[in-house]
């Protein structure tokens, strides 16, 4: 199994708010862990135009599943947090970085 650090790019098309914007890093900080943070990577980065990215490290065979997961994981948060998916449409996923044993 690769760790793979994918970016998940994003738009908002309505406001977020401070407390949005942190129930939304609360439930994805579980998949925030050493090799990002040991990059120096903010898991959420917000730019004056509304656009987004989120990084997320996840577990997973192949860069496929690892950006299929993480895709998942965002759009879970964010309706948890309550944005529909029009309020928030995801730009494809990237690799931004891999941690492997091999």
């Amino acid at each position: 199994m690769t760790t793979f650090v994918i970016t998940v790019p994003g738009t908002f098309v309505t406001d977020i708010t401070e407390s949005r914007r942190a129930s939304l890093e609360r439930k994805l900080g579980a998949q925030h862990t050493d090799v990002s943070e040991k990059e120096g990577l903010d898991l959420l980065s917000l730019g004056d135009d509304a656009t987004f990215s989120i990084r997320l490290e996840v577990d997973a065979p192949d860069r496929y599943e690892a950006e299929m997961d993480a895709v998942r994981l965002v759009s879970a948060a964010l309706r948890e947090t309550g944005f529909a998916e029009e309020d928030a449409p995801l730009g494809p996923p990237a690799v931004t970085g891999i941690d492997s044993d091999l």
